[in-house]
């Protein structure tokens, strides 16, 4: 025969697991996206354009900063919209080599520093699993300034190309990001890959320098929010 408080006491049993089971999993959900945040962030910019030419010698990084305002917009639990507007440094150090690069183009054989200033603005979708999130969307970015120096092998000091300014670069560039944050409390770090999808050089002189390359980018930031 069964004991008529077995049923009472299993029922209570059940709502105090079922109860103390939902409370867990919303404070976890919650934890995971706690709402509404801005803040301010700023890194290392690490850019290179891959220049692909005959007369290319050499190509390496360059060192460039960014920093500019986010947001993180929760679209459920797990979900968050992160726009940003940052201001952005890219650009690469290709060196060229070769007498009929100098000829055709009036560049000494030489480093030349590309340097590129722009207002990138990034709305990237975030994936919260705890403290981690990993995030991923559109950009698009418009040119503010071009800087491009000719650092000559003869020289120690670098000669402004003359001949190139930020009309010669494409205004407006687009691509894609994708990264990985870590939310500790107030603060976030994270890695970031930048792909550009549109050529930087317009025409003429920057066409040929550059070759029709796009921006690559990887950055390196950290961000507080409120």
């Amino acid at each position: 025969m069964k004991n008529p408080c077995s049923l009472p006491k299993f029922t209570l049993l059940s709502v105090i697991l079922l109860t103390l089971f939902c409370g867990y999993s919303t404070t976890f959900a919650q934890s995971n996206n706690p709402g509404p945040k801005f803040g301010i962030k700023g890194g290392l910019n690490l850019s290179q354009l891959y220049v692909d030419q005959p007369n290319v010698e050499d190509e390496s990084m360059k060192v460039g900063i960014h920093f500019g305002v986010f947001g993180k917009i929760p679209i459920n639990s797990f979900v968050a919209l992160q726009p940003e507007v940052l201001y952005t440094n890219m650009g690469s150090k290709v060196s060229y080599g070769g007498s009929d690069f100098e000829n055709l183009f009036g560049i000494e054989s030489g480093e030349v520093r590309f340097n590129l200033n722009y207002i990138q603005v990034p709305l990237a979708l975030a994936v919260n699993l705890g403290p981690l999130n990993v995030h991923a969307g559109p950009y698009v970015s418009y040119l503010l300034s071009a800087n491009v120096n000719n650092w000559r092998s003869s020289e120690m000091s670098p000669t402004e190309v003359r001949e190139l300014n930020t009309e010669d670069f494409n205004r407006i560039d687009y691509g894609v990001v994708v990264g990985v944050g870590f939310d500790i409390g107030a603060v976030n770090l994270g890695v970031r890959y930048n792909y550009g999808l549109r050529e930087v050089g317009n025409e003429g002189l920057a066409g040929n320098l550059t070759n029709n390359s796009k921006n690559s980018v990887g950055q390196i930031y950290i961000g507080f929010g409120f």
